[in-house]
């Protein structure tokens, strides 16, 4: 039977040295960024930083903020909904909400924008959606009166109150 020794190998000392010293700055450094960048006057990192160009709004985009437990959406239901509209600025355009009545319609017949009739199918009542339409699916080239210009990305928060 044969005897092994177990050491260490003592002139690779520096190198290995070397190496950790390194990599424990990076470790450091990367942890250190996000407060010195986000670090401005004061202010704290914001929870969520999200940029969104206008441009890259193609599709319909559906976030169901509060999955209901009602009956859900199908093309030809009434809906009663309360509602807020808002442009990607942020900038409030309507909102039954404000106006204290709810808006009801018949889904996949046109009366409201593409994006309302895509985007409600499948809500169940009692749920709250977020909807981000594209132009396409909104109000288009034209846009629609003073508030919503042309081309313009529209957000929906959508609450479902009753399907018939």
């Amino acid at each position: 039977m044969e005897d092994y020794k177990i050491g260490f190998n003592w002139k690779n000392i520096g190198q290995i040295s070397l190496f950790l010293i390194l990599a424990g700055s990076v470790i450091i450094g990367v942890s250190l960024l996000d407060k010195v960048i986000y670090k401005k006057n004061g202010e704290a990192k914001p929870e969520v930083n999200v940029v969104q160009n206008m441009d890259t709004v193609t599709e319909l985009k559906i976030e169901d903020l509060k999955i209901g437990t009602g009956l859900d959406v199908k093309n030809g239901n009434t809906v009663t909904v309360n509602y807020k509209g808002t442009l990607i600025d942020g900038k409030q355009f309507d909102s039954s909400y404000d106006s204290g009545q709810p808006f009801s319609f018949k889904v996949g017949e046109g009366k409201v924008i593409k994006g309302w009739d895509q985007g409600l199918l499948g809500m169940k009542v009692g749920g709250m959606r977020k909807l981000t339409i594209p132009s396409s699916l909104g109000y288009g080239e034209q846009g629609a009166g003073a508030d919503i210009p042309p081309n313009a990305t529209l957000i929906f928060e959508i609450e479902l109150l009753k399907v018939e």
